[in-house]
């Protein structure tokens, strides 16, 4: 069997931070340190973090007053902030750089008078943090079809800002929507969209062009591992979204001789080297990778850590 691995996959720069910044946080402060939410998507690492101190929570009443407290990549909500700040809490800031770029730029659109449409999807993490940031008129959409049922008139000045797991490709048809019905319409560059979201998506497109079959390594509530798997099915190709080698099924790969292997923002490289061991079960394995972007972005610490 070939095996052909997606160039780039797995950890892109702001889940190395995220992991880097509880690791340090347990160097530096000891245990336990407490985490709000999952730190990523994935629970490799979670386990991985829980058995070195770290205690994850839903709640911040679940953490002890003054207790070391690091909020998740995904972000919070100012109402999150502030009780762990009410709380006396020592907070640590994981957010990744991008989804705190969203914030940003959603609340200048606002401070500008714009009423703000965010795309992406209801429930997740990350879009209860920054609906929780942006102060002002916000109405989140998930698809095309719900941009004419917003109840905003037609001539307001509005601005549009989306999930950072979702890339370009996903979120076009929307935007374009958007900009249809509305005449003063803002938005941010296509160069502010998640680079690594879009370089995973735009791999696997070119994975599909190659493969028999299609495994993505990943957590089932990972917005883009979940997106990874789906681009794969759009491109004629069955493709599956697997934890790790203990999820593969022999009847898959049945007269399948080239398999696609790419893995979610927030999967690491130890989990595609466990599929690739369980495919060496079926039979022998030659493994290449595609050519790709190079991700050479490195995102800072938070100054608390800085040194430690």
């Amino acid at each position: 069997m070939k095996v052909i691995l997606a160039q780039p996959r797995g950890f892109c720069a702001g889940v190395v931070r995220a992991i880097e910044i509880v690791e340090q946080a347990l160097d530096r402060f000891g245990r336990p340190v407490y985490v709000r939410h999952e730190i990523v998507h994935n629970r490799y690492v979670v386990e991985s973090l829980k058995a070195k101190g770290a205690r994850f929570v839903e709640d911040l009443s679940e953490v002890p007053a003054g207790a070391v407290t690091i909020f998740s990549a995904h972000g919070v909500s100012r109402a999150v902030e502030e009780d762990a700040e009410a709380r006396g809490l020592s907070v640590l800031d994981a957010v990744c750089p991008l989804v705190a770029k969203v914030h940003h730029q959603g609340q200048k659109y606002i401070d500008k008078g714009r009423v703000v449409i965010l795309i992406g999807h209801a429930g997740h993490p990350e879009i209860e943090g920054t609906m929780g940031q942006l102060k002002g008129e916000v109405h989140l959409i998930q698809r095309k079809e719900e941009v004419e049922q917003l109840d905003i008139p037609i001539d307001a000045p509005v601005a549009y800002i989306t999930q950072t797991t979702l890339s370009v490709d996903d979120t076009r048809a929307t935007i374009e929507a958007v900009k249809r019905r509305f005449k003063d319409v803002v938005g941010p560059e296509t160069r502010d969209i998640c680079y690594a979201t879009q370089n995973r998506q735009t791999a696997v497109r070119e994975l599909a062009r190659l493969v028999e079959l299609i495994l993505v390594v990943g957590a089932s509530n990972s917005s883009n591992s979940n997106r990874l798997r789906e681009i794969g099915s759009e491109s004629g190709v069955p493709s599956y979204l697997v934890a790790d080698g203990s999820a593969l099924r022999a009847e898959w790969f049945a007269g399948k001789s080239t398999v696609g292997l790419t893995a979610g923002a927030s999967a690491p490289e130890v989990l595609v080297d466990d599929v690739i061991a369980a495919l060496q079960r079926f039979g022998p394995v030659e493994v290449s990778t595609l050519p790709g972007k190079e991700e050479k972005i490195q995102f800072r610490l938070p100054r608390e850590l800085v040194g430690a």
